[in-house]
């Protein structure tokens, strides 16, 4: 053993050497492609994920639980529970609000989820997924998050839940859909997918909603290749969650244990025989979709340069908002929700209706400038063509919605953008400007 730890100790050290032997291509303006996000990391996330793989255990282990309760204890929620993606974390928290452990809550076929068409599909698939019924509503411009004032006019005898993210890191009003779910008595699931650190009256997000969750991906806040979570402080909805996540098994051992209840051949399970060993008794109708102890052992590295990461993104986006200010007559700046501390994930510029230039002309400078540009993900879902003939219920007009899809699109803001790249961003722009803004 004692052979085995110093080749591990030799193994790592040479890791650290090979990262530091590893050249990054500098930063030329106008040749380099400046993305919209990225990983950013160094010989620690190498280290961690060489020293998971030597173990060679090939599921969640030692990593995944670190990383679990680190991340728990960062954001002040009780429970954090890995999965292989931010997609799948959104299947699953609406999938818990339909298990059976909450008895009469328990959300079923026909039911309502409100939500927004603004955003990313996998906000909108699990309704759908889980035979539920979307009730989409428009959102308010500048914050681009649902409007709390037409979630009030959505609401009928069948609306169980409302499901929303917050938009490129900028909160929802978390006040007012709080005081209306606790009115109707409703759940509240927070895609917080793109806002990992983003506050709330000096709370995190994802720790308001009944369920949050988050991505990994490497375009989000912190990375660990696939990998997102479901953020819980609910007992009950952690054990749904937990089943669902793994396989629909009833028992709670994790890889590698037996008999955690020690009741392993002493129970009676539906119409099993008596004794049925609970490793194979599935209580819910789930996946597998946990992550590995490689990909945790990334987000342990990461996990502890996410403070940095985040200030990062703030110092990122007020420098874009301070250089872009002097166009607002033709753009609409993103504005932090009231009360919030956003930690951003991208920089939204909406295109006034009044200016002399359309969004594929300034989105086709800064690409042919080699600036990466997005649009807020779907735009309008309700027109994209997975949606045709689905059933789903929209509540007013989508004319802010339809705006989003027409005329805005957005920049990054991540860590790994220098001053000397975000002056090269600011300078197009102003190229731009200088070029169009009389025509």
């Amino acid at each position: 053993m004692k052979k085995r730890e110093n080749l591990r100790k030799q193994i790592l050290k040479k890791v650290k050497e090979y990262h530091k032997a590893g050249k990054s291509a500098s930063f030329m303006p106008g040749k380099s492609k400046l993305p919209y996000a990225g990983r950013v990391f160094d010989e620690k996330e190498l280290v961690s994920l060489v020293d998971a793989s030597l173990d060679f255990w090939l599921t969640a282990g030692r990593f995944a639980d670190k990383f679990e309760n680190d991340l728990a204890d960062f954001l002040g929620v009780k429970y954090c529970l890995l999965t292989n993606s931010g997609s799948s974390a959104n299947l699953l928290a609406v999938s818990a609000l339909t298990s059976p452990l909450l008895k009469k809550k328990r959300l079923k076929p026909g039911d309502e989820v409100i939500t927004t068409a603004c955003g990313f599909p996998t906000t909108l698939n699990p309704i759908l997924q889980n035979n539920l019924v979307p009730v989409i509503i428009d959102i308010e411009l500048a914050t681009y998050n649902i409007d709390p004032v037409k979630i009030k006019k959505a609401i009928s005898k069948k609306t169980k839940a409302i499901f929303v993210a917050h938009t490129l890191g900028n909160p929802f009003n978390l006040e007012a859909v709080l005081k209306i779910a606790k009115k109707h008595d409703l759940f509240i699931i927070e895609d917080n997918c793109d806002a990992l650190g983003s506050k709330y009256k000096d709370r995190f997000t994802g720790t308001y909603g009944h369920i949050a969750t988050l991505s990994f991906y490497p375009a989000h806040h912190m990375t660990m290749g696939e990998g997102g979570a479901v953020l819980t402080s609910d007992l009950v909805l952690r054990r749904a969650l937990l089943s669902l996540r793994d396989w629909g098994r009833d028992c709670w051992c994790g890889p590698g244990e037996d008999n955690s209840c020690n009741k392993r051949f002493t129970q009676q399970h539906g119409k099993l025989p008596y004794g049925y060993d609970h490793k194979y008794v599935y209580s819910h109708i789930g996946y597998n979709l946990k992550v590995t102890d490689m990909q945790a052992a990334i987000g342990v590295a990461q996990l502890k340069k996410l403070k940095g990461f985040i200030e990062k993104r703030k110092d990122n986006f007020a420098f874009l908002h301070k250089s872009l200010k002097k166009f607002e007559k033709y753009l609409l700046l993103p504005q932090a929700t009231k009360n919030s501390d956003p930690s951003w994930f991208g920089f939204s510029i909406l295109v006034k209706e009044n200016a002399p230039f359309s969004r594929n002309d300034i989105v086709n400078h800064l690409e042919d400038s080699k600036i990466a540009t997005r649009m807020l993900f779907g735009g309008n879902l309700t027109k994209q063509p997975a949606y045709a003939g689905v059933k789903m219920k929209v509540v007013g007009k989508l004319k802010n919605t339809d705006l989003v899809m027409n005329n805005l699109f957005w920049i990054g803001v991540y860590p790994g953008l220098t001053k000397k790249m975000l002056n090269y961003i600011w300078g197009q722009f102003d190229i731009f400007f200088k070029k169009n803004s009389r025509r």
